[in-house]
């Protein structure tokens, strides 16, 4: 099969793809030189009348704006698929949250990497990876050589059928990581109207999604092992809040047990989730939302790794020269913690991924300008003076980090580190009609993390410079009832 190549591969198709491309423009990339390689299929339009088309994936049918490039799906914001995609009314659909939306920017339809000449390559699976020869295989034999590699392949959801466990291959048991599975998962919602939803896990997309389905009229049930909900970023008291809301508005949950087994009717639809504790809960849906796995795979034992991601510097350089890798598969240096971290987080994800194209777009520059070996050694040695040559400036990546959800009426945002003694402040009681309430963490004698629901954006702002500037808090009891008032005067 016919060979293709690239000045620069982006291997991965969500939101660093996304937001890659946009900086790749930014530095002035020509067309045809750089390519979008993904797994996630494209869509097949067809028209419908004068004003909608109606598009068909895997099964469903729905209607997009009719300005799509027709066969497409270019990077989006996977956030919405959570949230707005699953609403029944004020609903989010493509082409509305194509990436860059999420941070403000420009929506790239799939129109506009059509103008820029940069090649979306959807529905392709690399399945070998070669990096000393700079090679990429595809299932279906394709082989794509580059010079710049940008590993941006994310995350893949960790299904309960990984565990062997019995029956969790019946129909109508959902994960959500792109698209598709959103798609599924309405047509459920639509196909099971005031039905019974188990959500398996209480984190993220428990949350997220056990409020979604609440807000279709589903009965949901959470079932989660852990002592209280997220527990890898709330205290006890912040996740009591959250447990006491949702339980308002009529979601059941039952924590310190884990789903077992599964039933299916004679259609192999799911009717009852068995658990750990003997209980047995019926079920017209489920959704599994129990974390995922940095998909590392294909460059097992040509990178070094750590921390279950693949080792970079603070450009997200990797081991490898001119590989470099993004998002959800990097660890990375955190300059502000001196520590090395990997971070599952759409911010992250966009960030990392602007921040490489910026050091490897340059370095494409210097490296094309060198006709043998020994300049092409040179011309990685002097890039950084280069760069001041040309009046570019690349500061190392200084990631403060961001957590962010919305659900049912409620929205919160953490910034920083969520070690040492926390502290909670403002009104927390499920029950009030507009709850603001918040916690700093305190290590050290200083914040290094802060917490608020119900925030207003300049609020937010405020516990985001906290985390950052991290002030001295040596009484706690005073820092409890100063609370917001704290971070504001900061």
């Amino acid at each position: 099969m016919a060979e293709k190549s690239f000045k620069y591969v982006i291997l991965g198709g969500g939101v660093s793809a996304g937001y890659a491309a946009r900086e790749f423009d930014k530095q002035g990339v020509k067309p045809g030189e750089l390519a979008i390689i993904s797994k996630e299929a494209s869509l097949f339009y067809v028209y419908f009348n004068d004003e909608d088309l109606i598009a068909f994936e895997n099964a469903v049918w729905f209607f997009i704006d009719k300005t799509s490039e027709l066969g497409v799906v270019a990077p989006y914001e996977r956030p919405a698929l959570s949230k707005a995609y699953l609403f029944p009314e004020g609903t989010a659909r493509l082409p509305g949250f194509h990436v860059c939306v999420g941070s403000g920017g420009e929506r790239l339809l799939p129109e506009w990497y059509k103008e820029k000449g940069i090649e979306l390559i959807l529905s392709t699976e690399i399945v070998k990876a070669d990096l000393a020869a700079k090679t990429l295989v595809s299932a279906a034999g394709e082989i794509f050589k580059y010079h710049i590699l940008i590993i941006a392949t994310g995350s893949a959801v960790i299904k309960l059928t990984d565990f062997g466990v019995q029956g969790a291959d019946a129909k109508n048991i959902f994960y959500l990581r792109e698209i598709d599975d959103a798609d599924k998962l309405v047509e459920a919602i639509k196909g099971k109207k005031n039905g019974k939803a188990v959500i398996v896990g209480g984190g993220y997309i428990g949350l997220e999604l056990s409020a979604a389905l609440r807000i279709n009229n589903l009965d949901v049930t959470m079932v989660y092992p852990e002592p209280w909900c997220m527990p890898r970023l709330f205290t006890a008291g912040i996740a009591a809040f959250y447990e006491g809301y949702y339980a308002n508005k009529g979601v059941k949950i039952i924590k310190g047990t884990v789903a077992v087994g599964f039933n299916a009717d004679s259609n192999g639809e799911v009717k009852e989730v068995k658990l750990k504790d003997g209980r047995v809960l019926e079920a017209d849906i489920v959704v599994v939302g129990v974390g995922g796995r940095p998909l590392v795979t294909l460059f097992k034992g040509q990178v070094e790794e750590e921390k279950g991601g693949i080792k970079t510097d603070t450009f997200f350089k990797t081991s490898i020269s001119d590989v470099y890798a993004v998002g959800d598969v990097a660890t990375f240096p955190m300059k502000l913690y001196n520590d090395i971290r990997r971070v599952e987080h759409v911010d992250h994800a966009r960030k990392s991924a602007e921040q490489a194209v910026k050091v490897g777009s340059f370095h494409a520059f210097v490296v094309s300008s060198s006709s043998n070996a020994s300049e092409l050694n040179l011309s990685r040695s002097i890039s950084a003076i280069k760069s001041n040559e040309e009046g570019k400036t690349i500061d190392a990546y200084d990631y403060l980090p961001f957590f962010y959800s919305r659900s049912f009426d409620l929205s919160w945002q953490f910034y920083g580190d969520n070690v040492g003694d926390a502290v909670l402040f403002g009104d927390n009681d499920p029950a009030s009609p507009k709850p603001k309430f918040g916690s700093y963490w305190i290590k050290d004698g200083k914040v290094v993390g802060a917490f608020l629901e119900g925030g207003s954006p300049d609020e937010n702002k405020a516990i985001a410079k906290v985390a950052r500037v991290q002030p001295p808090a040596v009484n706690l009891d005073l820092l409890t009832k100063e609370g917001l008032s704290f971070a504001c005067k900061i």
